[in-house]
């Protein structure tokens, strides 16, 4: 009798050449941004160890000592404003990132996206090393950092508006909503990696916690120039379909079985490239299909409330609850685990219901109230602390991870482009460019208003959800037309 195949060549046959090269795509895209987001983490874990409480601190026998309380610090940061010059730090980042942002959609529409990536993560590589380098150099001066900042947050605007256009290449918007949730992981992967690699090292040589991320993220720019394919036609694969005759009638399966046909007959002969001549989108273009000024300034909110959490939680969970800077460091990526199943869910739902704007919206709502629960008995006891952060991560994680994956995605992939596939990046990077505006201000704010009191910033948190939510409300009142049958029930912003 013949045995049966092995299960794991059963497994493997079992994917298309199509779906291989696809799932590869998605595989390599998700570790490209999950190295951007670990290279940026190290700096909310290494705050306090920059500005420790001395007190506690052992001091060397042989160590002459000018100041009590400040000897264990890292100058300039040991002074009285530190809070302050850590914001100047953030938005140094924060601040280029966001006007960058703005042109690289550009950029990334009209270079080739392997070289746009691969250089901009060694760029990346190289600066986030550099900043380590100033504890072996023993660099005190505020501007070294700062301009190590403004240059990292340029190059990192490569990253998003690339990998989204490259994700949007190889797949249409059947179950965009699902996949783009579970790829839109990479960045609490990236957070988790990033704050658990630089915990390892910042109470021993805080360097090192910025130079190994630089490392990898270097080390992940050249494996782009080698393995990234930017789209199907350029290895013969069949390309998505982005629009259809019927809402729900396009899947685009992983896993296919099927060989393709024509005229009822199989055929083997992969299909013929087709090449795009259309010319790239303008700004104002871009800015003028309908939803985008929606969702971007509704990620402007959501982004500064998830920004102030990835800055500055670890330094408030080690003032409040009193850990030292690796505990803390380890406790805040609770918050990012969260996210990870806050994003998937909000895919999940969205492709089900039709309905983007409003799964954000109920996201943000129920978030407003959560956050004030956890500023108010998160600390009481661990369990407590735990489920606070892993649903608050969820809930406000969710709506950014949406908007900036598959909301982007069917936007620059609308029908009122008449299939121009070169919108992507640039509707891309507007929306993330207006977010990033947001991801500047909340930590500049949360370095203002903490030094009034913790509960101050969390109540600004809170207000910029419930403005988010505003954004969205002309977007979720069309939605619930459709629901009601007034309007015809569409998936991706067909008629908004």
């Amino acid at each position: 009798m013949k045995s049966p195949l092995a299960p794991g060549i059963r497994l493997f046959t079992s994917f298309s050449r199509d779906g291989c090269y696809r799932t590869f795509i998605l595989f390599l895209t998700f570790l490209f941004y999950t190295a951007y987001h670990l290279s940026r983490k190290p700096i909310s874990i290494v705050k306090s160890e920059l500005h420790r409480n001395c007190s506690t601190a052992s001091r060397p026998a042989d160590l002459n000592i000018t100041n009590n309380a400040t000897w264990c610090d890292w100058a300039p940061f040991d002074q009285d404003n530190y809070q302050t010059l850590f914001g100047v730090l953030d938005n140094c980042f924060l601040v280029t990132y966001a006007i960058g942002m703005f042109f690289s959609g550009i950029f990334g529409e009209r270079l080739p996206l392997r070289y746009y990536l691969s250089v901009g993560m060694l760029l990346s590589g190289l600066f986030t090393c550099l900043f380590g380098l100033g504890f072996y150099l023993k660099i005190h001066s505020l501007w070294y950092y700062a301009f190590i900042q403004v240059m990292n947050g340029l190059v990192q605007t490569t990253g998003w508006p690339a990998v989204v256009a490259c994700v949007g290449n190889w797949f249409g918007k059947g179950k965009r909503g699902f996949i783009m949730g579970v790829w839109n992981s990479h960045t609490s992967v990236g957070n988790i990696l990033g704050s658990l690699i630089a915990g390892v090292f910042v109470s021993s040589a805080w360097g090192m916690s910025f130079i190994v991320p630089g490392i990898i993220i270097a080390s992940t720019g050249i494996l782009c120039f080698f393995f990234l394919v930017e789209k199907p036609e350029d290895i013969n694969c069949t390309p998505p379909q982005h629009h259809s005759d019927q809402d729900s009638g396009e899947v685009e399966p992983l896993l296919q079985n099927s060989p393709r046909t024509v005229n009822g007959s199989i055929s083997s002969e992969p299909p013929a490239i087709v090449e795009d001549h259309t010319e790239p989108i303008s700004f104002c273009g871009a800015l003028s299909i309908p939803g985008v000024m929606e969702f971007s300034l509704c990620l402007l909110f959501a982004k500064l409330v998830s920004y102030t959490f990835l800055y500055w939680l670890p330094l408030y969970i080690s003032n409040v609850a009193h850990f030292d800077a690796k505990e803390a460091g380890d406790m805040s990526t609770l918050f990012d685990v969260g996210g990870i199943v806050g994003g998937i869910m909000a895919g999940v739902v969205s492709d089900y219901t039709g309905g983007r704007a409003t799964t954000c919206c109920v996201m943000l709502i129920a978030a407003a109230p959560m956050l004030f629960l956890y500023n108010n008995i998160g600390q009481r006891n661990l369990g407590t602390t735990v489920a606070m952060l892993l649903v608050c991560g969820g809930l406000v994680n969710g709506p950014y991870a949406l908007i900036t994956t598959a909301v982007s995605a069917d936007l620059g992939t609308h029908e009122s482009l008449r299939g121009n596939s070169r919108a992507l990046s640039t509707v891309t990077a507007i929306i993330d460019g207006t977010g990033s505006l947001g991801a500047a201000l909340g930590p500049l704010l949360a370095g203002v208003i903490s030094p009034t009191g913790w509960n101050n910033v969390f109540y600004m948190l809170i207000s910029a959800d419930v403005l988010a939510c505003l954004f969205l409300t002309r977007l979720v009142y069309k939605e619930a037309q459709g629901w009601c049958g007034r309007a015809p029930r569409v998936r991706g912003f067909k008629e908004i």
